[in-house]
Order: structure tokens, then sequence, then C-alpha cells
């Protein structure tokens, strides 16, 4: 499993653990994970059962040997290679290195005759199906070079959207913050997947002939909650009282044109990344990410569930 230190990552490694398999996760650095407080708190429990090996993923040569020797030393063929890497920022460059080069990598040294792993799957995006941003678009061309080959058989799992990435503001509001909406706060829509329950669906698709070669959305078991149905879902798991602010839209629009403009005067790319971020910034605040097909909807943990959990709890970390 590479990315496996990331959110969803940490379950998919945990789902492995969970369904017999001798599970590999790759890390960038192990003993932080084992040896420090913070990384076990973070990961002890992900990890449980789990093998860690330290990996570059952007090394395409170093990798595949790793790959290939965990191969030799646990028996051919690899049943499955998981990729949850994704780029933390978005931007081209990172796009480019990490959700299409360094994914590229690991489907690559999967299909090293040293190792004849059987299945690859890809933790996408729901969001590629409106390619407007430069990490979509990375990970469009790795899926088209994914289904071109042969030597493995593939899924490309696009997840609606996350629990976590729509519950960042509940700790704002803990602490009395208004629930910020863009527009009138029903711009738009969506239905988020749990975290355990896309790791299961990932995971299930090594052995699910049915799912091979398919590029898959899948979303959480919720109707579709509009920005303000989610903002009253966290206030009812508070036991407070909605408070709401209301932002519009258009504000990214004279933003995204000036940090532009500048990029293309300059040539500088510091400039080129802060209007993609901003791009990114209203790609989300006016896109649905949701799937209304009942064959796309998984699971039976609603968002309701992870708000009351977490306002129990705290964040996920």
């Amino acid at each position: 499993i590479a990315g496996s230190t990331g959110y969803i990552g940490r379950a998919a490694v945990s789902e492995c653990v969970k369904q017999g398999y001798n599970t590999i996760a790759l890390v960038r650095n192990a003993t932080y994970i084992t040896s420090t407080a913070d990384g076990q708190e973070r990961y002890a429990d992900s990890f449980k059962g789990a093998q860690l090996l330290e990996a570059d993923v952007e090394d395409a040569v170093g990798l595949a040997n790793l790959i290939a020797q965990v191969a030799d030393q646990c028996g051919k063929p690899v049943e499955g290679i998981i990729s949850c890497l994704a780029s933390p920022t978005g931007t081209k460059r990172e796009a480019y290195a990490i959700d299409y080069q360094a994914t590229l990598n690991c489907l690559n040294a999967g299909r090293d005759e040293r190792v004849q792993a059987k299945h690859f799957v890809l933790l996408s995006a729901f969001c590629c199906r409106n390619p407007l941003l430069q990490l979509q678009q990375a990970k469009l061309k790795f899926e088209a070079e994914m289904a071109a080959q042969s030597d493995m058989t593939w899924t490309s799992v696009r997840p609606t959207a996350f629990f976590k990435s729509v519950s960042g503001q509940l700790e704002a509001i803990r602490g009395g913050a208004p629930y910020v909406l863009f527009g009138d706060g029903a711009v738009t829509q969506c239905n988020p997947i749990a975290e355990s329950e896309l790791a299961e669906y990932m995971v299930n698709t090594i052995t699910d002939k049915s799912k091979h070669g398919k590029i898959l959305n899948v979303g959480g078991p919720d109707e579709p909650l509009t920005n303000q149905m989610l903002g009253e879902m966290m206030y009812k798991s508070l036991g407070t009282e909605p408070k709401f602010v209301y932002a519009t839209t258009s504000l990214f629009d004279p933003i995204i044109n000036v940090l532009q403009w500048i990029a293309d005067k300059t040539g500088e790319e510091k400039w080129e990344d802060a209007a993609e971020t901003a791009r990114i910034g209203k790609y989300y605040a006016v896109e649905d990410m949701l799937t209304t097909e009942p064959n796309e909807k998984y699971g039976t943990i609603s968002m309701q569930d992870h708000y009351n959990k977490i306002a129990a709890e705290g964040q996920d970390k």
C-alpha cells in the first residue's frame, strides 16, 4: 500500500490486515511511526498487524527493487498493490510528481517480472469527471496508462468525498464561530463515504472480478446533503443552536484572475501555484460531490454518525 500514512491509506492498511492479507505499508519514515510518541499515537492502531517498509515512491528503480525483494521473500505473485497517493497541495508540479509519476512508479513496480502483481487499485477522485484542475488531469493521465497496460488487472475507485473533508469547521463552531456557507447554502450537494467503508470497498476489488478494468464512482449511504444541511448536522451533534454566515462564490474569480495575471507577467511558478490553489478552493465550493445511483452508494455509516462521533471524541488525525 502506497500512501499508507494518509487518511484513507491508514484505513486501507487496517482493512487489508482484517481480510487476512500479508500487508506491507510503504512509508517514508518508519522510525517516526514506531519510535516516537506522536507517530505511535497517530499510526499504532492503523498499522497493527502490518509490516512497515521505508520507500521513496518517486524513485522508480529503488521502488521496483524494493517490491521485488518483498515478492521474493513473501512469495509471488503479489495479490495487489493499492495506491492512496495524493499530492498535498494539488499544484501542477506536485500533482504530476505524485498523482501521476509516483503512482505510475507503483504500477510499473507491480508489472515487473520479478513481482508479477495481480491487481492494482487506484484511489482516484469523483471530481475527475469534470477535470478543471491540475491534480485531476494528472490522475486522468495515470488512469489512461493504467488502462492501456495488460500485465495487471486494475480498478480505479472514485469516492465522492471523505468524511474528514467535510468536517473541518466542527472545532471552530464548537468554539463559538459561525458555520461558513457559500452562496445560499445549497450551491452544492454531496454524499461522503466513511474511510473504513471506502477502504473495504477498495480492498474488495482485488478479488471481485466484476470490478476489474473499471472506473467506479462510490459515495456513502446518505441522501443528497447540502452545505447548510452539513452545518445543521454539526450543530446537532454539538447540541447547540445553528449560526451561519454566508459568503458569495464570486469572491474567488477576482482573486484567481489577479494571481493568474501576475503569474503570466512574471512567469514565476509560485504565482501559478497560488492561482491554482484559488481555483481548487473555488472548485470545491461550487461543484457537487454526489452520486445518487443506487449501485454507486456503499456502506451504512451516515454523516450524522460521523459528526456525533467526532463531537464526542475529537477530530480524526
